[in-house]
Order: C-alpha cells, then sequence, then structure tokens
C-alpha cells in the first residue's frame, strides 16, 4: 500500500517504521489465509470467502497469536503493563488500523477488538498489582482473546437503558444479565463486562468487570452470522460468580470507563475507514487502467 502520507508532520519515524511493519506482516498473513484456502478449497474467490467464514474462529485466533508475536498489540497497552509507549497511542492504533484493514478486514478486527477489550484495565488500573491486569500483559503477547461486552437487546448507543445487574454476596460479584452483538463472543478468553450496581438511574450506577469466559454462569447463547464474517455472539449471564476483585475502576463508574476507552478508539474507527476505502479505490483504479474496450487499454493519466 502507498504509505507517502506518513511523510506528514505529525507523523514521526517511529509511526512510518510501523507502517511498514504492520504492511509486511499482513501481506505475509493474507497471502498464508489465501493458500490455505486455495489447498483446501482449490477454484475460485468464492471458495476462499467459503474458507474465511467455515474458519472465521481459529483465523481469528491465529491473527491475533501472530499479532502478539510480531509486537503489534504491544500499542494496544500502556508500557505499566508491557505495552509499547507509556500511554496508548492514537497515532499508532490509526497507523496500523488503516494498514491492516487495507489489506484485510479480519486482520483489522483482531487487533481493534485486543484494544477494546482491553481498554477498560488499562484506563482503570493503575499498577500491575490488580488481579485483572495480567490479562494485559496476555493481550500484549497474544496469547489472550479480549472482548468488550457492554450492548444489549435494548441498550446499544443508549447505555442508559441498560438492564444487566450485578449484586455483591460475600467475597464475589454475582452478574444476570444479557449481553449482545459482543465481537469475539464464543472465542474470547475474557470479557470486559458493564453491569448495574445500583438502582441510580441512566448511565450512573454501572461498574465494569473482568469475566472469565470460564466463569460459571456464563454462557455463549447464541452465535450471529453477519456479511463479514468474525465472531460475534450474544451472551447469558445467569448468576455468574467473580472475585470481588474483578471489578475494574470504582463503584458505579464503569459508565465514565467505557466512554473513556471508546473514546480511544474513536479516531482509529475512522483510520480503519480509511483504509478500506483506499484499497477500493486501489482496486477500482487497477481495474480501470487495465481493463481493454474496444480495442484499446485505458491510459493510467485519465485517471
Amino acid at each position: 500500500m502507498d504509505r507517502s502520507h506518513y511523510d506528514w508532520p505529525f507523523f514521526d519515524a517511529a509511526h512510518r517504521t510501523l507502517a511498514a511493519d504492520a504492511d509486511r506482516w499482513a501481506t505475509g498473513a493474507v497471502q498464508r489465509r489465501k493458500t490455505e484456502a486455495e489447498i483446501r478449497e482449490p477454484g475460485s474467490r468464492a471458495r476462499h470467502d467459503d474458507y474465511l467464514k467455515a474458519n472465521v474462529d481459529a483465523i481469528c485466533r491465529r491473527h491475533v497469536a501472530s499479532l502478539g508475536a510480531a509486537g503489534l498489540l504491544r500499542h494496544c497497552v500502556p508500557a505499566r503493563f508491557g505495552g509499547a509507549s507509556q500511554r496508548v497511542d492514537s497515532r499508532s492504533l490509526c497507523v496500523l488500523r488503516e494498514t491492516l484493514a487495507w489489506h484485510d478486514g479480519l486482520a483489522d478486527f483482531a487487533f481493534a477488538m485486543q484494544g477494546l477489550g482491553a481498554g477498560p484495565i488499562a484506563l482503570a488500573v493503575e499498577s500491575g498489582d490488580h488481579p485483572a491486569a495480567h490479562w494485559l500483559g496476555e493481550v500484549a503477547q497474544g496469547r489472550a482473546v479480549a472482548a468488550f461486552a457492554l450492548s444489549e437487546p435494548d441498550a446499544g448507543s443508549d447505555v442508559g437503558a441498560m438492564t444487566s445487574r450485578a449484586v455483591r454476596e460475600g467475597g464475589e460479584w454475582i452478574i444476570d444479565g444479557c449481553k449482545t452483538w459482543i465481537s469475539n463472543g464464543g472465542i474470547a478468553d475474557f470479557y470486559c463486562v458493564f453491569a448495574r450496581t445500583s438502582d441510580e438511574p441512566g448511565a450512573r450506577g454501572i461498574s465494569a468487570f473482568v469475566v472469565p469466559a470460564d466463569a460459571p454462569g456464563l454462557k455463549v447463547a447464541q452465535r450471529i452470522e453477519v456479511i463479514a464474517p468474525h465472531p460475534l455472539a450474544r451472551l447469558r449471564f445467569s448468576g455468574c460468580r467473580v472475585p470481588k476483585a474483578n471489578r475494574v475502576g470504582a463503584d458505579g463508574e464503569g459508565f465514565k470507563v467505557a466512554m473513556r476507552t471508546l473514546d480511544v478508539f474513536r479516531t482509529s474507527v475512522a483510520a480503519a475507514a480509511l483504509g478500506f476505502a483506499r484499497h477500493a479505490m486501489d482496486e477500482a483504479l487497477q481495474r480501470s487502467t487495465t481493463r481493454r474496450m474496444f480495442n484499446a487499454r485505458a491510459n493510467a493519466s485519465m485517471f
């Protein structure tokens, strides 16, 4: 992909190196997947898409492990937890997401969800002494798949409509409720889950919790299929028990934690969209400048 815009003054040498590293990683990852699809299902592009759909969970987990081994996931967590910089750098996230999205939507998804799922812990936990902090090192190394569980059937953009609840009982929190449209649902090793801990109205009284995928009472109720294959699920919490230390941030501060996490990643969503759009333009230009019509080939200067 063209990386000339990384010469602009608000990027530095480290960002240019990062873009080149991500470009090399993505080129190899996408080619490897296409080769595997051709070996298993020889034939057309449609067969490659079928291969992707049938193996999306395994491919996504492999992307996470490979992104971690390449050091790219270190940009999703702060340095105190094994990350690449003192604070998560928005420009680095944008460089990575634009580059990955230009190559492959699932690669961008795998990267972005690691950051989003780990974000509440990174923002709300101050030191490695917190029981949830060990997940950040696992995320940075690609050894654990993260997920961000905020949306509910009747509470998406309107977080204040959330009905999931967490009740303190002795040394545990007991969570009941439903989360849906959860990216990485079904393959995540842990979920950052938001639930009400008081009867305060609206967005007040919501707290954040780290829930391991094997926590008693957590069930993947439904896998959701979408046009662009990626792991997506509805989760059911029925008397789900987690230790009291698994709450991240102060009691009732979960909405702030969620919004701060989304704020960090909002700009990178635009960067990913730019990567998709630039690839579409590159494909269109390549086709329009090489296609023969009426015994002639289009002149690139026309475009």
